[in-house]
């Protein structure tokens, strides 16, 4: 694959499904942008969801294939609307697909519970030593904000 020119290795890169053209995209730097070109993905959209759904989701400003691929994947998923979702260890709010805000990492939940229970080792550094906000105050401060934030227009509505 190093010696074979783009074209070669593109048109290969076209036999590959999403989550193999992920994958690709770990292996090393040239993989990593052949497997991010936007005609793989646009070629990838329209093959799972029509020609038509590709006219009307096609990528605008600096938005790619790719992420317009992603944020498709992500609604067929869980659904639209606004959703909370965890992808591995980290936590999202979701809306319509697109991630809105990163809420947290249950990693760094995890590290914090264990340091304040004196279990972690002393080789722990400093920036794992501070207490970090949970996840689910972050939901609750969100919900706060959202709350004041619909109170807010419904005034406007009424004035």
């Amino acid at each position: 694959m190093e010696r074979l020119p783009a074209d070669i290795c593109l048109k290969i890169f076209c036999f590959l499904d999403h989550q193999s053209l992920a994958t690709a995209h770990q292996v090393c730097r040239r993989w990593k942008l052949m497997s991010s070109e936007n005609i793989l993905w646009s070629n990838l959209f329209e093959g799972r969801w029509g020609t038509d759904s590709a006219a009307f989701y096609a990528p605008t400003d600096s938005k790619s294939w790719k992420d317009v691929y992603i944020v498709q994947d992500r609604c067929d998923r869980i659904g639209l609307g606004l959703k909370i979702i965890c992808e591995g260890d980290e936590c999202y709010l979701v809306h319509q697909g697109e991630i809105q805000r990163h809420l947290g990492s249950r990693k760094q939940e995890m590290l914090s519970n264990q340091h304040s229970d004196g279990e972690l080792a002393a080789e722990t550094s400093l920036a794992d030593s501070e207490p970090s906000v949970g996840i689910l105050d972050k939901i609750l401060f969100f919900l706060g904000d959202l709350e004041a934030a619909s109170v807010q227009a419904k005034r406007a509505r009424v004035i």
